[in-house]
């Protein structure tokens, strides 16, 4: 994203310098930069009708920041929509501090919203196994539907580093995908056997599908170009719905699917976080939670002391 196309054209000054510092400097994603413009420009629309603007921002309180919390949470934003929006106005006063535009920082103790605990949904093993399976058709597109979803559920690929692949991040003789991650950091994921062959098979096609010479983009569409979210999407629900899956499956759902079964099948944690290219352990510790409660699940389904027996069947028992 560059200055020039896609960044709002009403944010004040200072906040125009704040995002060529994340562009320029921070090398912030394209999705990154919208999400702060549009928080920023959020704001700025609040306080043109509470005595305020980013134009001045030395002049903007804490009561201030709490009254835009406070709109928000009335229009029912999760919270953390919230979360973020608040990070973004941090990441600004934070920035506006250091630079010496302003002395003090409105976002001194506003805290965020307590989160709720979410922990990420994924297919068992038969259903990911059932998806896959289900994509047999021997169209080019079909191909590549299949060498894609291997790899997002073989590597943990996020949807956003799997469209980003060009043809020369892949080598299937290696068994390896050069994945550029989240603040363009490069890492290596291994392709299992089963996704060299889908990507192999693809390759072999790839051409039918239109793309032109100086295309690098591994994952083509129908016309040609460079695969987006939203065809990825589809081609899921598709493959979902030739499988008989009804679980909304999406892109990261196979992605949460990779790091629950690594888990399961006795992974140690440090080595699926690096998988994943997750920064923190603590991301990668949700799907532990996942396990537990998949643990817990089959424990009350099965075991004959955990009380989800109907009274005859306790009745029996104590019989025995």
């Amino acid at each position: 994203m560059s200055l020039t196309a896609g960044m709002p054209k009403d944010l004040p000054e200072y906040a125009q310098v704040f995002m060529t510092y994340l562009d320029v400097e921070k090398r912030a994603s394209a999705a990154t930069l919208r999400s702060y413009a549009k928080d920023l420009s959020q704001f700025e629309e609040f306080l043109e009708t509470h005595n305020g603007s980013l134009a001045e921002p030395g002049s903007i309180t804490s009561d201030q920041v709490r009254g835009f919390l406070a709109r928000l949470h009335g229009q029912r934003l999760a919270k953390s929509t919230l979360s973020r929006k608040l990070s973004s106005l941090r990441s600004f006063f934070k920035y506006m501090v250091k630079h010496r535009f302003i002395d003090n920082d409105p976002m001194v103790g506003i805290r965020n919203p307590k989160q709720e605990i979410r922990h990420p949904r994924s297919l068992n093993v038969d259903q990911a196994v059932n998806l896959m399976d289900a994509q047999v058709g021997e169209e080019p597109a079909d191909k590549r539907d299949l060498a894609l979803a291997e790899m997002l559920y073989g590597s943990g690929l996020r949807v956003s580093e799997a469209i980003s692949l060009d043809l020369f991040d892949v080598d299937t003789s290696s068994g390896v995908v050069r994945v550029s991650g989240k603040g363009n950091k490069e890492r290596l994921s291994p392709l299992s056997d089963t996704s060299c062959r889908a990507v192999n098979d693809y390759l072999a096609v790839r051409s039918e599908l239109g793309p032109s010479l100086e295309e690098q983009a591994l994952f083509v569409g129908n016309r040609g170009g460079r695969l987006n979210r939203r065809q990825v999407n589809r081609i899921l629900a598709r493959m979902a719905e030739t499988a008989g899956l009804h679980e909304g499956v999406h892109p990261h759902m196979l992605r949460h699917s990779f790091a629950s079964h690594m888990l399961q099948s006795g992974a140690d944690m440090r080595s699926v976080q690096e998988l994943l290219g997750h920064e923190h352990l603590s991301t990668t510790q949700r799907y532990t939670h996942l396990n537990l409660q998949q643990i817990m699940n089959v424990y009350d389904k099965a075991h004959p002391l955990a009380g989800n027996q109907s009274p005859d069947s306790s009745k029996d028992e104590e019989d025995k």
